[in-house]
């Protein structure tokens, strides 16, 4: 058999949360050998045309590694954002709820951010850090053994890893070959995402407009342009996007409205099942889950890619620290302080956006008056609307990782 390579950590998963992960703890412990693999090519997701919402907690860890300043240029700040809860027959949309969207002087919560303009200067940074990274390369066996795990790569190759951590996305394979389970429920919902573009400056305001089929996204971008979520049941998101384009762009005008102006539509739209996904374990012997591998959650909320850099920073302080004081990075009760870390936090947020979804994704006239009266009440109540954007921004829990403090480890 092929003598195996030798690292200490091998992360499966090239993206956004796999990237930061491998730079998160080699920017702290240079010494520890990093290995990242990714099944795509590596010019893969660099034209995708999405973007992402990234909370204040988030932008703080990576302006800690030293990737930040190379995104802002082309990161949208959120000044504010409005809620809506209404019929798509309605002519007037009462707006319910408005959030200013700075956390201090100066720190919008979130910012809205391509996804290719966070991919290249991870990279980079990963070039710069001498983090082996290859792209085309899956990993298609692990078995476990005494003080590491060996991972069979695609290309032939073997590795040995004292830590295996998969980074690999909501279907992980490396998740199914730790044998690690998962309870699924399946929202009968897709999220239709595309890029539009608008006459007339949206000034930084996001708008979130519940209607009965679901929530309506409008998320800013640089320029005059915006990001759209756009939630409906299965089948009329897979009927939408396979439409022809007068009949989306029909469609499209009926939620977004003409107050920016007249709309264009930017690339091909596309639609993502939806449903809430939990891992029955976030780790086991020399093996962790980070991202959309270890939770999958409704997008109402905005958290999916934040909640991913939180298992980015809890599992970087926790592998870092052990390291510091001479444990084994790969045991399991080393592994499971980051476990203790995020399991709660995500079974909570997962809970949070399942009821959310329950109660605005619906027309019944009695849960809409107890939105419009609970948004109204949180509207009138600047200690209330402070706790929910200090939530959306991540900087609410007393126990957050450094690096979301924008600390080093």
């Amino acid at each position: 058999m092929e003598e195996a390579e030798r690292f200490d950590i091998v992360i499966a998963g090239g993206n956004h949360v796999g990237l930061s992960t491998a730079l998160s703890i080699r920017s702290f412990a240079p010494h520890l050998s990093v290995l990242v693999v990714d099944a795509a090519p590596e010019h893969a997701g660099i034209g995708e045309g999405r973007a992402s919402a990234v909370a204040a907690a988030a932008v703080r860890m990576l302006d800690r590694l030293g990737v930040w300043q190379d995104m802002a240029g082309e990161a949208q700040p959120i000044n504010e954002m409005i809620v809506t809860d209404s019929r798509l027959s309605d002519t007037v949309r009462p707006t319910f709820l408005t959030f200013d969207g700075a956390i201090a002087e100066g720190e919008p919560f979130a910012y809205m951010v391509p996804n290719p303009v966070m991919t290249a200067p991870l990279r980079a940074k990963a070039a710069e850090l001498g983090i082996d990274v290859r792209f085309g390369t899956a990993v298609t066996a692990m078995s476990a053994s005494n003080g590491h795990r060996r991972l069979t790569l695609s290309d032939g190759r073997f590795v040995d890893a004292r830590l295996v951590v998969a980074a690999d996305g909501a279907r992980s394979r490396l998740r199914d070959m730790a044998g690690i389970g998962t309870v699924y429920n399946d929202y009968k919902q897709s999220g239709i995402v595309v890029t539009v573009a608008h006459e007339r400056p949206h000034d930084g305001r996001a708008e979130e407009h519940f209607l009965p089929s679901g929530p309506f996204a409008i998320l800013p971008l640089k320029g005059n342009r915006s990001s759209l979520v756009w939630t409906e049941p299965t089948r009329e998101a897979e009927r939408l996007v396979t439409a022809h384009p007068l009949v989306f762009e029909t469609e499209l005008e009926r939620r977004f409205g003409l107050k920016l102006g007249a709309l264009t539509v930017e690339g091909k739209p596309r639609a993502y099942p939806l449903g809430l996904r939990l891992v029955r374990a976030f780790v086991a012997p020399r093996f962790a889950l980070v991202g959309d591998a270890a939770h999958g959650l409704h997008p109402i909320a905005g958290q999916g890619l934040n909640y991913g850099y939180k298992d980015v920073a809890a599992l970087a302080e926790t592998v870092v620290e052990a390291d510091r004081l001479g444990l084994d990075i790969g045991a399991l009760d080393v592994l499971q302080r980051y476990e203790r870390w995020r399991r709660f936090d995500t079974l909570r947020m997962g809970m949070t956006t399942d009821v959310l979804n329950r109660l605005f994704s619906n027309d019944n006239p009695i849960l809409r008056q107890v939105r419009s009266l609970g948004l109204s009440l949180v509207d009138r109540v600047p200690r209330l609307k402070d706790y929910f954007i200090g939530q959306a921004a991540g900087l609410s829990d007393e126990d957050s990782p450094r690096l979301l403090r924008g600390e080093a480890i």
